[in-house]
C-alpha cells in the first residue's frame, strides 16, 4: 500500500488558534462581566489579565496576538510538506508565501481604516500587516536554510535588535531611556520612515521597525511545527509533550532573565517578549496537543475548533459587521429584565454567541476564508 505522505491536520492547533480568537471575539467581556458580578478576586484578577499593561511587564491579554503569529508559525512546515505533497514548485510556494504576506498588510491598512483616500493620514502599522511580514520572512529564511542556520538567525535577530536599541537610543523628544516610549530606536525610525500615523503618535506598537523581532515569533512556531511534524518520537507521544513542555519552560525562564537587562515589552516586541511568550505558547500548545491529540478528548474543543477554521472571518467581521446589533436583538430582553449588574455579562455572552453562530453556519456551509 502507498504511504500517505500528506501530512494530517493537528485537531489541537484549531483549537488552540479558536482558543486565541475566542478572547477578543468576546470572551475578555464574559469574564469582565463575571468579575464585576461576582466579585470574586480570583474573576478580578483574571478579568485584570484581559488589558494590555501600558508599557514595560506583561499579562495574559499581550500574548493573544504573538500567540496567533505562532500557530501560524507552527502550521507552515504542515503547509508546505502538503504543498510539495501535491507536486507545487518551489517557486509556486514562494509565490505563495510573498502573496500572503503582502495580502494581509494590505488587510490590515482596511481593517485600521476602511476605505479611505487621503493616504497620508492612514494608520498603515496593523496587526495583520505584522503576522504577514513576520510570517513572510521567516517562511523564507525557513525555506532557505538548514536547523543549524534557522536557530542562528533566530538568535542573530533576537541579539541584534537588543544591541541596536541598547547602543543606539534616540534623543529627537528628549528622553535617554533606550527601552522608553519616547527613547527607543524602533519608535524613532518608525517615526522618520513609516508614512501616515503612528497609533500613539510618536509610536506604533505595529510599527515597521518593531516587526524584525517579530519574525523570530514565528520562526520559533516553524521550530516547533517541524518538531512535530518530524517522525522524531511519533510513537512515543508523551515523551514528545515532555520534551515541548520543558523546551517552553526554559525558553520562560530566559525570557525572565533577559526581562533583567531588556524588559518585556509587547509594545516594541523586545527580544525577551519574544523568549518569554514563545514559551507560554509553546507551552499552551503542548497542553492541547497532549489533552486533543494524544488522550483523544476532541468535544470539548468543538467550541473552538468553529472559531479556529476562520480566524480571519472573525477578525474582520467584527469591523464591519455591527454584532452589536443582533446580540441586542437576541439577548436585550434578558438585560432588561435581569438586575444592571447582569447587563456586561449578558452582552458578553450575547457578542460571543452571535460571533459562533456565524462562524458555525460558515463551518457547516464549509466556507474558509483562507489567504
Amino acid at each position: 500500500m502507498e504511504k500517505d505522505l500528506k501530512p494530517k491536520r493537528l485537531y489541537s492547533l484549531d483549537a488552540l488558534r479558536g482558543f486565541d480568537m475566542f478572547w477578543i471575539m468576546g470572551g475578555e467581556a464574559i469574564f469582565a462581566g463575571l468579575a464585576s458580578l461576582t466579585g470574586w478576586p480570583v474573576l478580578k484578577w483574571w478579568a485584570n489579565q484581559l488589558e494590555h499593561v501600558e508599557w514595560h511587564g506583561f499579562q495574559f491579554y499581550d500574548m493573544i496576538f504573538p500567540l496567533f503569529l505562532f500557530i501560524a508559525g507552527i502550521s507552515f512546515p504542515f503547509s508546505m510538506a502538503k504543498r510539495i505533497a501535491n507536486n507545487q514548485s518551489r517557486s509556486a510556494v514562494y509565490r505563495h508565501v510573498i502573496y500572503r504576506g503582502l495580502i494581509l498588510v494590505l488587510l490590515g491598512i482596511l481593517y485600521n481604516n476602511g476605505v479611505r483616500f487621503n493616504l497620508g493620514e492612514l494608520r498603515y502599522g496593523s496587526v495583520l500587516g505584522r503576522i504577514g511580514l513576520a510570517w513572510m520572512f521567516a517562511a523564507l529564511i525557513f525555506m532557505n536554510t538548514k536547523l543549524t542556520w534557522r536557530i542562528v538567525w533566530f538568535w542573530v535577530i533576537l541579539i541584534g535588535y537588543w544591541l541596536l536599541l541598547l547602543l543606539f537610543p534616540a534623543h529627537d523628544l528628549g528622553s535617554s531611556d533606550p527601552f522608553s516610549q519616547t527613547g527607543n530606536l524602533a519608535s524613532y525610525i518608525d517615526r522618520i520612515l513609516m508614512p501616515g500615523r503612528l497609533y500613539l503618535g510618536n509610536h506604533d506598537p505595529e510599527g515597521l521597525f518593531s516587526t524584525i523581532p517579530a519574525i523570530g515569533t514565528a520562526l520559533l512556531g516553524m521550530f516547533t511545527g517541524e518538531f512535530m511534524k518530524s517522525d522524531y518520537l511519533s510513537s512515543k507521544k508523551i515523551k514528545k509533550v515532555l520534551y515541548l513542555a520543558g523546551a517552553a519552560i526554559l525558553l520562560m525562564i530566559l525570557g525572565r532573565i533577559w526581562h533583567q537587562f531588556f524588559p518585556i515589552n509587547k509594545n516594541i516586541w523586545s527580544s525577551s517578549f519574544v523568549i518569554y511568550v514563545g514559551g507560554l505558547s509553546m507551552l499552551l500548545f503542548a497542553i492541547f496537543y497532549l489533552i486533543i491529540d494524544v488522550w483523544n478528548f476532541r468535544k470539548w474543543a468543538f467550541f473552538f475548533v468553529v472559531i479556529g477554521m476562520n480566524p480571519i472571518t472573525i477578525y474582520l467581521a467584527r469591523k464591519i459587521i455591527n454584532f452589536n446589533r443582533a446580540s441586542d436583538f437576541f439577548f436585550g430582553g434578558f438585560v432588561k429584565v435581569l438586575p444592571e449588574a447582569w447587563t456586561p455579562l449578558i452582552n458578553g455572552i450575547g457578542i460571543t454567541a452571535v460571533g459562533w453562530v456565524f462562524l458555525y453556519i460558515l463551518y457547516k456551509k464549509k466556507i474558509f476564508l483562507k489567504v
